[in-house]
């Protein structure tokens, strides 16, 4: 509990026993109205005061005027019992407000917390503690167990495991050594690590992270705009039949002033519209914090809101429902051991750096003879022609594409496996085999898939720069709706173009990616979904929300907490709207007190805002 909280508790304790003091006294001592007076103040002095404070600004219609007004005029007609009663009850309810909105808080206030304080920069072999925004890329930090990582880097000495709940929400620590990347954010928990800096601070993680949260609750989804609209417009027309009720009446029937000025308090009171001013924003900021707490930034609760209508969802092939790291998939040898033909690949790619050719290395995984590496011809847009020695004898070697193959006379044979990039070999004009390099399938794709199809997702579709039979390969293995091939960036947006004008109305589109050539594609989606880890910063920069671990699973977290956060909103709409209308027409014709209007103003705000903090509670589907 704050500080504040506290002198408020203090407060209303006070009130509470002068309002009992008052209540024992009521019919035994003319001075009973002293501590019911008293009680009054205790309790909402500052109400009043800030009322007046507000209209000097021009804020004349907000919950402090009606307030004020109510309960001034029930003292004026003599109903100090109510007046000490609506002015009690409500401080009440914002005290429980107040408490409410810390709670949800505290999950964007953890991650707030993985902003580094310092970083200890070494210099000629000392360590200087300075300012994260005085380290250079390309200086070495120095980062000890318990420490944050103060920005993003490539670990140069020492090994250890580091903290990533507070970026990710995996639990797990994860291991880091000699040439691994450490993301800013994450807490070092065993070793020392010297980290050559890849970033300044204003483009590491950490303040790309905090920079998403901070301007999260500017972007408000649209339940929240139209209670903000519809408080502006709400408010003066109840002071108005407020007004209407306490005079028109008296006049028409003649008498009974205090009467109708009675009801018309009662009238202010319970049509204040706290319970959905307050609940509304906060469901939204607890289904933002629940997100974040699961890996998942949301740069506003309008794209919460969007996420949970997701109808279609479109997918970029590498990175993102593959890993991105090529491998041998198949050797496909004709006049060899498959093991020869892979050495003889080994060996005329041996100088090149291409994650094809590193791919064909890591599987061979032995060490390479270059002395039987004669000369080595690169053939543009078609492969390499080296001398490659064999048995003794220096023979002329040919791997590329097909476009080599028939440039040399080789006929060559298909392999079975079409799902990557396939080398064909051939010596002179004789072809030997074929070794197909693919891009695995992440294993959380399958999950993602039935999990987006089981909540809702009518459409799956893959976009890929690849060729239009590898991506159909891709796509008959996940079961996706439609596959479309050799798209270049701008091809892309064409296609989610296309998709956004069949899209089912009030449904959205969602494009997930991971490369800077998916920054134009996810701007023009409904949402655009970047997967942060290995994200390139233009990605983030573009995208709407950012999985911060590469899990494609948790675009099902995120529709399940926007749903539940959106049900909850719609719920609390529906129930103070409803019990407000029905308790404004009872105190209108005088059929309920200014007890009943209590309970429609303070009741139904407690049980919104109670309502509204299951936001911020999620597990995820196991």
């Amino acid at each position: 509990m704050t500080k504040k909280q506290k002198k408020m508790v203090t407060r209303l304790s006070a009130s509470a026993v002068f309002f009992i003091l008052a209540l024992i006294l009521e019919n035994r001592s003319a001075f009973a109205w002293i501590p019911f007076l008293v009680a009054y103040l205790f309790a909402g002095y500052d109400i009043p005061l800030r009322a007046c404070r507000n209209i000097t600004k021009g804020q004349i219609f907000d919950e402090n005027f009606l307030m004020s007004v109510a309960t001034i005029g029930a003292i004026v007609v003599g109903s100090l019992e109510e007046a000490v009663a609506v002015m009690l009850f409500y401080q009440i309810g914002e005290l429980f407000n107040d408490y409410a909105v810390n709670k949800s808080r505290k999950s964007i206030t953890d991650l707030m917390d993985i902003n580094p304080e310092y970083a200890n920069l070494l210099r000629d072999g000392q360590e200087e503690q300075v300012d994260p925004y005085e380290v250079e890329v390309g200086d070495t930090i120095v980062i000890r167990p318990g420490e944050k990582v103060p920005l993003d880097g490539i670990v140069r000495k020492g090994n250890s495991t580091l903290d990533t709940k507070a970026l990710t929400g995996e639990s797990m620590p994860v291991e880091v050594a000699e040439g691994q990347a450490v993301v800013s954010g994450s807490i070092n928990l065993s070793g020392v690590l010297e980290v050559e800096t890849t970033k300044l601070f204003d483009d590491s993680t950490v303040s790309k992270i905090l920079e998403l949260v901070e301007n999260a609750s500017s972007r408000k989804a649209k339940a929240e705009a139209f209670i903000t609209r519809f408080a502006r417009v709400y408010t003066p027309i109840v002071v108005i039949l407020a007004v209407i009720l306490a005079v028109i009446p008296p006049i028409i029937l003649g008498g009974g002033w205090s009467t109708w000025v009675y009801r018309a308090c009662s009238f202010l009171v319970v049509s204040c519209p706290c319970a959905l001013v307050i609940s509304v924003p906060l469901s939204f900021f607890g289904g933002l914090g629940a997100a974040s707490k699961n890996g998942i930034l949301m740069k506003g609760s309008n794209y919460l809101e969007a996420v949970g209508s997701l109808d279609t969802v479109v997918f970029d092939k590498t990175g993102t429902l593959t890993t991105g790291q090529f491998e041998v998939s198949e050797i496909s040898s004709v006049r060899m051991a498959r093991e020869e033909l892979l050495e003889l690949a080994v060996l005329a790619e041996h100088h090149s750096n291409h994650p094809i050719a590193l791919s064909i290395k890591k599987a061979y995984g032995k060490e390479v003879d270059t002395a039987r590496i004669g000369s080595v011809e690169e053939i543009s847009g078609q492969g390499i022609h080296a001398q490659i020695e064999k048995d003794g004898v220096w023979r002329a070697l040919y791997i590329g594409n097909q476009k080599l193959m028939k440039a040399c006379g080789a006929v060559v044979e298909q392999p079975t496996a079409l799902l990557g990039t396939t080398l064909y070999l051939a010596e002179k004009n004789e072809y030997l085999g074929a070794i197909v390099i693919s891009d695995s399938i992440r294993s959380d794709v399958p999950k993602a898939l039935e999990g987006l199809r089981r909540h809702g997702v009518k459409k799956l579709v893959m976009l890929t720069g690849d060729r239009e039979e590898v991506g159909r390969k891709v796509g008959e293995s996940l079961g996706l709706d439609e596959v479309y091939g050799n798209l270049l960036p701008g091809d892309k947006v064409k296609k989610v173009e296309e998709l956004l004008s069949k899209k089912a109305p009030g449904k959205t589109l969602a494009f997930v990616g991971d490369g800077i050539n998916d920054a134009p594609v996810l701007a023009r989606a409904d949402v655009g979904i970047a997967m942060g880890g290995i994200g390139s910063d233009a990605a983030v920069e573009a995208a709407d929300v950012v999985i911060m671990d590469d899990e494609p699973s948790k675009i099902v977290d995120a529709i399940l907490i926007a749903s539940k956060t959106v049900g909850i909103v719609r719920q609390n709409i529906i129930f103070a709207i409803g019990v407000k209308v029905l308790v404004l027409i009872l105190v209108a014709l005088g059929y309920a007190s200014m007890w009943a209007a209590v309970f429609g103003d303070v009741g139904v705000s407690v049980l919104a805002i109670l309502n509204a903090i299951r936001a911020l509670s999620y597990k995820r589907e196991s």
